[in-house]
């Protein structure tokens, strides 16, 4: 093959492409407060350990064989000024005594050449429990469509999870929760994000 050629052309293309998809994954979360929300979101990036990075925010596919690291590690991967993807959850007021949570998500198949569910939910008046939980609830419940699964997403968690392990089709899922209490006289931010490395 010439490496001038078309089919040349062509495979180093594809192998451009292939190395845009993530080989692994970690989870991390924050909060900030200041007078100013978008400083109170700088603070929540800083808190998470991600605001050095250009951050570009994807829709909720964990790609086959995407392997979950812990923060630590990821965020040793991580370089100022990158362009990083992630799925992020933000939630933000400046409502005294306002309860914040922002929750990821994440459901991961059996079969790791099948690609995963990553979720993202905010809400108000929520603990991080209930948060995490639901959060955790819509990543199983896209996979579980995906696979083929017949459950009500409204049944208990635990009727859901023995759902998942009769199936066999559903390895974990998990769920990273940032809650707060905004404090008088500023904004408060929560996120929860889910950050991919190439």
């Amino acid at each position: 093959m010439c490496p001038g050629s078309k089919e040349h052309r062509y495979i180093k293309e594809r192998k451009q492409l292939n190395s845009l998809v993530p080989k692994k994954i970690f989870f991390t979360k924050g909060v900030g407060t200041h007078k100013e929300e978008l400083h109170s979101f700088e603070l929540a990036l800083r808190d998470a350990g991600i605001e050095k990075c250009n951050l570009v925010q994807v829709s909720s596919i964990l790609p086959p064989g995407c392997k979950v690291i812990s923060q630590g590690m990821g965020l040793k991967e991580l370089k100022a000024g990158s362009i990083t993807y992630c799925v992020l959850s933000r939630c933000s007021s400046n409502e005294p005594r306002r309860l914040l949570a922002a929750s990821i998500g994440c459901a991961i198949p059996t079969d790791r050449n099948a690609y995963g569910y990553i979720s993202e939910y905010h809400a108000f008046g929520q603990t991080e429990r209930q948060a995490g939980d639901h959060a955790e609830d819509l990543a199983a419940a896209m996979l579980a469509s995906t696979l083929g699964i017949d459950f009500n997403i409204d049944e208990s968690w635990d009727e859901k999870k023995e759902i998942f392990k009769i199936s066999g089709k559903i390895v974990s899922t998990r769920n990273i929760t940032q809650s707060s209490i905004v404090k008088n006289g500023g904004h408060t931010t929560v996120i929860a994000v889910a950050v991919f490395l190439f």
